[in-house]
C-alpha cells in the first residue's frame, strides 16, 4: 500500500476521536495499560494567558504560501493533482481567520528559499525545520509543530518504561548516522545498539523479534503502525522525545527578514486557530494516530 493509501485509510478514523482528543492538551499523556486503546494527544505550543494584539491587516493585503507536494502528510499531492496535507489545511485556516486572499504555489523543495528570496511568494509552509541559519536569514513564526522521536515495540512485549534504566540491557534498532542514533548512543548506554543502514531494515528486525524496541521518527513510526505493512505488530512504548539539540525545534512558517506585519499575523492566526479548537482538527485530520 502506497503512503497516500496508508494516509487516506487513518483519516477514516479521525472522526471517531476528535471529542475525545480535544481534551488532552499536554504533550506527554499518563501511563497507560497496554490493553487499553492509545491515547491521541493533540501538542499545545501557546500559552493560555497570552494575548496577542491582532495587527493592522491593511499592511497585510494578501499572503501567497510556497509549499512542496512530496512530504506526505504535511503536503503532497491529491487525487486532483492538487496540494494537500496538514500544511496546506493550517495555510487556508490561518488566511480565513486573517480574513485575507490566499494563494498555495508548488514548488521543488531545493527552490522554495529562492523563490521566496525572488519575492515569487510571501510565507514557506512546508515543515520547515527551525535552524539558527533559517533564523539568522528568515523571519521565523511561532513553532506549530514538532517531529518527536518515539520508541516502538512489539505489543506483547512487556515493557512499561522508555527509560534508560528500564531498557538497560534491552538492544535498541536505530538508523546508522541520524539523531537517533546519536540520541540512544548519549543517554541509553546500558542498552545494546543495534544499527541498520535503513528504517525498513531496522522495522524487520523488531517485527522478526531481532531486537526489543526500535527508535526513530514518531511521524513515520505513527504511519507505519497504522499501516498495513506493520501486519498490526507494534505500538509506541512511554513518551515523545523532543530535545532541541537531537531533534531541533520544530517547524515553523518562514518569510523574508523585515515582514514583521507577515510575522505578527501569522502568529496571532496560530493561536486564535489553537484556542478555537481548530488546530486540534486539524491535527487530527492528518495525525489521527498521533505522534506524541
Amino acid at each position: 500500500m502506497t503512503l497516500n493509501a496508508i494516509l487516506a485509510l487513518a483519516m477514516t478514523t479521525t472522526l471517531a476521536v476528535v471529542a475525545a482528543a480535544r481534551a488532552q492538551q499536554a504533550p506527554v499523556p499518563a501511563p497507560r495499560p497496554a490493553d487499553t486503546a492509545p491515547q491521541v494527544v493533540i501538542p499545545n505550543y501557546w500559552d493560555p494567558r497570552r494575548r496577542s494584539e491582532r495587527v493592522d491587516m491593511t499592511r497585510v493585503p494578501q499572503i501567497r504560501f510556497l509549499t512542496e507536494d512530496d512530504y506526505p502528510p504535511f503536503n503532497f499531492a491529491g487525487p486532483d493533482g492538487q496540494p494537500v496535507g496538514f500544511n496546506i489545511d493550517l495555510a487556508r485556516a490561518l488566511c480565513e481567520e486573517l480574513r485575507v486572499p490566499c494563494t498555495v504555489q508548488v514548488r521543488r523543495w531545493d527552490t522554495l528559499l529562492e523563490s521566496l528570496d525572488r519575492n515569487n511568494g510571501d510565507a514557506i509552509i512546508a515543515a520547515q525545520a527551525i535552524t539558527p541559519d533559517i533564523r539568522r536569514r528568515y523571519e521565523v513564526s511561532d513553532r506549530y509543530l514538532e517531529t518527536p522521536a518515539r520508541f516502538v515495540m512489539q505489543k506483547d512485549t512487556t515493557l512499561t518504561e522508555a527509560t534508560p534504566e528500564g531498557l538497560a540491557g534491552r538492544s535498541i534498532a536505530v538508523v546508522t548516522g541520524t539523531a537517533h542514533e546519536a540520541y540512544i548512543q548519549a543517554f541509553f548506554r546500558g542498552s545494546a545498539i543495534r544499527r541498520y543502514a535503513t528504517l525498513a531494515e531496522a522495522r524487520k528486525a523488531l517485527s522478526g523479534r531481532e531486537v526489543d524496541v526500535l527508535f526513530g521518527d514518531g511521524v513515520s513510526h505513527a504511519f507505519w503502525l497504522n499501516g498495513q505493512a506493520s501486519a498490526n505488530c507494534c505500538r509506541f512504548l512511554g513518551q515523545a522525545y523532543t530535545e532541541n539539540r537531537y531533534f531541533g525545534e520544530g517547524l515553523a512558517i518562514v518569510m523574508r527578514r523585515g515582514n514583521d506585519p507577515l510575522r505578527l499575523a501569522i502568529n496571532h492566526a496560530l493561536q486564535r486557530l489553537w484556542e478555537k479548537g481548530v488546530y486540534t482538527d486539524l491535527y487530527l485530520k492528518a495525525f489521527p494516530v498521533g505522534i506524541y
